[in-house]
Formats: structure tokens, sequence, C-alpha cells
């Protein structure tokens, strides 16, 4: 039996792990196929570049597990890019850029993106994926992205590329008005996919699209833990 292609293993990926998990936007599923996942994998883990898990992107798994290195499973990032759905003369914020491939994602569908990543030697992988992918709409920024990026903001589409307790409010008025943001809030052993979007001035509508697990972001706050 031939060893499939690199271009089987990405079909496979989007019809048996993607197109299930109803990410049905036939603009998201092309650009699936557009942006080359394989050339955002750390080389150690080439091989894991289409498998439905999560991807350590430096030092041990379990290390990278704990600290919220790693690239989220591909159906969880395509679904919170359908969630967000960004449009062509829209301006997006991702906090967590990893690898930058979510990052990828979305400037193939918004106008400007600029991506957050507190650890140095991440920032500088996600730039340099970024930079031989030919892409240019997409900056990376090493910051702590806990509190947003206030001073580029409004912003059309927030991505919290992990996991959350709950989203800062310092965030949420980053939106604009019809603006979205998309992450994963709540605690083992369920999260809960999240899509809030802003309505008004000081109005909000959440919705909570399925249960998950993810890895936290750093430096966003957790609640207290009471002892009695």
């Amino acid at each position: 039996m031939s060893t499939p292609s690199v271009e089987q293993l990405r079909f496979n990926m989007i019809e048996q792990q993607i197109r299930p998990w109803d990410v049905l936007d036939p603009e998201i599923l092309g650009l699936l196929q557009k942006v080359r996942r394989e050339e955002f994998v750390p080389p150690a883990h080439l091989g894991l570049a289409f498998a439905d898990l999560m991807i350590p992107l430096r030092g041990r798994p379990d290390e990278a597990m704990r600290l919220g290195q790693v690239m989220l499973e591909p159906k969880m990032e395509a679904r919170l890019l359908q969630e967000v759905s960004p449009r062509p003369h829209e301006k997006a914020l991702e906090v967590g850029a990893g690898s930058g491939y979510m990052a990828a994602l979305l400037a193939g569908r918004a106008q400007r993106v600029i991506t957050l990543e507190i650890e140095p030697e991440l920032a500088k992988m996600a730039r340099d994926n970024l930079q031989r992918a030919g892409i240019r709409n997409a900056e990376v920024r090493e910051a702590d992205g806990s509190q947003g990026l206030a001073a580029e903001g409004p912003f059309d589409v927030i991505v919290l590329s992990g996991s959350v307790a709950d989203v800062p409010q310092a965030l949420l008025q980053q939106l604009k008005v019809g603006g979205r943001l998309a992450t994963i809030t709540g605690g083992e052993p369920v999260m809960r996919a999240t899509l809030i979007t802003r309505t008004g001035e000081a109005t909000f509508t959440t919705a909570q699209r399925w249960d998950t697990l993810a890895p936290r972001l750093v430096k966003f706050p957790e609640p207290s833990r009471f002892s009695f």
C-alpha cells in the first residue's frame, strides 16, 4: 500500500475531522486547503501535522500542555474560526500566537491580524512561519495578551487560542459593536467553547457551543479558591 501524499492527508483531515464537526463554511474549508498546516508544525512533530490531537510546540509534551504551548486540534481551530467568521474588511486580534497557524487562518479572511505571544521563542516561531508562508497582513507581537491591546482596538474579531476561566472585561471592551470573541471557558473536567458578541455599547450576548478541553492561556486570572 502506498504512503498517502501530503495533499491526501490534508484532504482526510478536512473530510474526516473538520467537516463532521459542523465546519461547513466553504470559504473556511477552502482556506484549510490553502494554508499549509505542516509548515506551522515543529519539525520534531511533523508526522502529527494532520492528526486529531494537540501538538506541543516546545520542550516536553507535559510541560508544553501545562504552559499552554500547543497547537490546538485542527477541528478546534477550524470551528473557532467559523464561529467568529472574519470578513475581508475586519481587524482581528489573537491572544496566544503559538506557531502562527491560527493567525494565518485569520489573515486569510480578515484585512489585518495582530497576534500576541508572551513566550519569546514562540513569538519568533510564529513570526518566522508567517513570513515563510508569505502572509503579510498578520503581525506578531511579543506581549502579555491577558488585557488585550487597547491601543490598537477596537477589534471586529478576537480569538483566545486556549482556555480561560472567564473572559476579562478589558478584552470585551476592545470589541466593536457587532464584534465577536471566541474562546474556551471554564475549568476541568468540563469547559465550553464560548462565543461572545457585542450587541451594543454596554450589551453582550454569550453562546456556549460545545463541551471541550484546552490548556490554559497564561496570565489570565483564575477564580479564587476558598477553603473552609
